[in-house]
């Protein structure tokens, strides 16, 4: 993807989150940052002609978790650029032989519960935004952090791959 196919798909993404924050402001239940009350049932706001790339950004986490790099790094495009905690990584490659290998090895003990996902489609590009919990374990006593993610996907020949992904996460506080 050229640099200004790249510009164009973060400005629709950044579009796209603006239009979603809006709604989110005149709706104050759908975005809430209250870390106690926890949704009793995820929420899910997918169209039919998102499942698609939705199955995706599954199949990349699954792998990932699964410490299959091959499968989840064949998901990305090539000049995927990847934003998180203040810093980016701006390729697959760069990615895989990096943050990856930590990514999985930390994935690979913990348990994810999606809270909330929603989902777009406009021509060729899509996005998918997921709210969860990660519950894991660090000095064998319990911890659950709130996570949002981002992917910004592309139709190809080849099908839907993600070309952005941004991650969140802060600690969830106790009830």
């Amino acid at each position: 993807m050229k640099a200004t196919s790249l510009a164009t798909t973060l400005a629709f993404a950044f579009a796209l989150g603006v239009a979603a924050t809006a709604s989110a402001q005149t709706n104050p239940a759908a975005h809430a940052h209250a870390d106690a009350a926890a949704t009793p049932a995820p929420s899910r706001d997918v169209p039919s002609a998102a499942e698609d790339a939705v199955s995706v950004v599954e199949r990349f986490n699954t792998a990932l978790a699964a410490g299959d790099l091959k499968s989840a790094g064949s998901l990305l495009s090539a000049d995927v650029l990847i934003l998180e905690t203040g810093g980016a990584e701006r390729s697959r490659d760069e990615y895989l032989g990096h943050h990856a290998i930590g990514d999985a090895a930390f994935l690979k003990g913990t348990h994810s519960e999606i809270k909330n996902r929603t989902a777009r489609v406009d021509g060729s590009l899509a996005w998918v935004g997921t709210e969860s919990e990660l519950h894991a374990s660090k000095n064998g006593k319990p911890v659950t952090s709130l996570n949002t993610e981002t992917m910004v996907l592309k139709n190809t020949p080849e099908g839907w791959q993600i070309v952005h992904i941004h991650w969140s996460s802060r600690p969830k506080k106790a009830s």
